[in-house]
C-alpha cells in the first residue's frame, strides 16, 4: 500500500539543478510524498555554476520548483533555503523572508535534544573560500566524471552487471580526500561548540552520515547527484539518514528512474553511521 512518509523535518541539500546529473525527479518525488512542518534545503540546490558553462534548466527542474512551491502553499511547510557555494548569487539577497520562505546563511534548528547548527559547509573548504577559480576548474571535472561514469554504466547495464560510481570510489580510495573530508567533519564540529550546539547538519562535500564526534551530534544530508539522501527528523524527534531507495521501500512507491540511491555496502570502508532500516515500532511515522 502506498503511504506517506509523516516526519518532522526534511534536510536536503546538493540537487544542483541545471546539472545534467541532477536526480531533481528523484528529489521532488521524495518531498512530495513527505508530510512535514518544515522543509530545509541546505545549498547548492540551484547550481549556478554549472549554468553558467555547460548546464542546462529543464521541466524536471522546474517541476522540483513547483513541488517546494505546492509544499508551502497546500500543507502551509515552512521552507528555510541556505545559501551554498553553486547558488552563491543568492547571497546578496541575504537574509530574506515572503510569507514561509526564508533565505538564510545559517540557521537554528531546536531539538529537544538540543541546538542544531545548520550549514551547507562551504566555509570549511579552503579551495572554495579562497581559491573560487580552482573549485570551479574542479566542478567542471567532477561533471566530466560523471559524464564518463554515465558511459560506463551504460557498458554495465549492457553486460548485466550493477552500477558503478567513479566518484564515490575515489572519495574512499584516495588517501588525501579521505584525509580532506575527516578534516571537514572536525572543523564544522568545532564550529558547533562555539556556536553552543549540540549537533550539526551540513551538505556540501556529497557524502551523507549520522555520527558522534565527540560529544557533537554530525548529520551530512549527502546529495541529490549520487548519494540521493536526506536528514529526516522523525515526529519522536530522533535524526536518521535516509536513502531514497529507504524512502521508496517504506512508502510502497515505485522508485523514479534506474539510479540507485547509496546502499550502505557502497560505502565500504568509509566511516558512515546510517540508522537501521525502521522496525514495527517506527511504523507509526508513516500514514496515508
Amino acid at each position: 500500500m502506498k503511504t506517506k512518509l509523516r516526519i518532522k523535518t526534511l534536510f536536503m541539500s546538493d540537487v544542483h539543478l541545471g546539472m545534467a546529473d541532477s536526480k531533481a525527479v528523484q528529489a521532488a518525488h521524495l518531498i512530495r510524498h513527505c508530510k512535514c512542518e518544515k522543509l530545509v534545503l541546505n545549498g547548492d540546490i540551484i547550481d549556478v555554476w554549472a549554468l553558467k558553462s555547460s548546464g542546462r534548466w529543464t521541466q524536471e527542474h522546474t517541476h522540483f520548483v513547483r513541488t517546494v512551491l505546492k509544499k508551502m502553499e497546500k500543507e502551509g511547510t515552512e521552507v528555510i533555503y541556505l545559501r551554498g557555494n553553486h547558488d552563491d548569487i543568492l547571497e546578496k539577497f541575504l537574509p530574506f523572508k515572503l510569507a514561509g520562505l526564508s533565505l538564510v546563511d545559517e540557521h537554528i534548528h531546536e531539538s529537544p535534544h538540543g541546538r542544531y547548527l545548520v550549514v551547507h559547509g562551504d566555509g570549511f573548504d579552503h579551495v572554495t573560500t579562497n581559491h573560487v577559480w580552482l573549485a570551479k576548474v574542479g566542478a567542471v571535472g567532477y561533471e566530466a566524471l560523471l559524464r564518463l561514469n554515465r558511459a560506463y554504466n551504460a557498458w554495465l547495464r549492457w553486460r548485466n552487471k550493477e552500477a558503478f560510481s567513479l566518484s564515490r570510489w575515489v572519495k574512499m580510495k584516495v588517501k588525501n580526500v579521505v584525509s580532506f573530508v575527516g578534516r571537514y567533519e572536525e572543523q564544522l564540529q568545532k564550529l558547533a561548540q562555539w556556536k553552543g550546539c549540540n549537533g550539526i547538519i551540513c551538505g556540501h562535500i556529497h557524502t551523507p552520515a549520522n555520527k558522534m564526534i565527540e560529544s557533537t551530534h554530525y548529520l551530512n544530508s549527502g546529495d541529490w547527484v549520487e548519494s540521493m539522501t536526506v536528514v529526516v527528523e522523525h515526529l519522536d524527534r530522533t535524526f536518521e539518514v535516509l536513502s531514497y531507495h529507504d524512502f521508496c521501500r517504506l512508502t510502497g512507491r515505485q522508485p523514479k528512474g534506474s539510479d540507485p540511491s547509496l546502499n550502505v555496502s557502497d560505502i565500504g570502508d568509509k566511516p558512515l553511521a546510517l540508522p537501521a532500516p525502521a522496525s514495527a515500532d517506527q511504523e507509526h511515522l508513516l500514514a496515508a
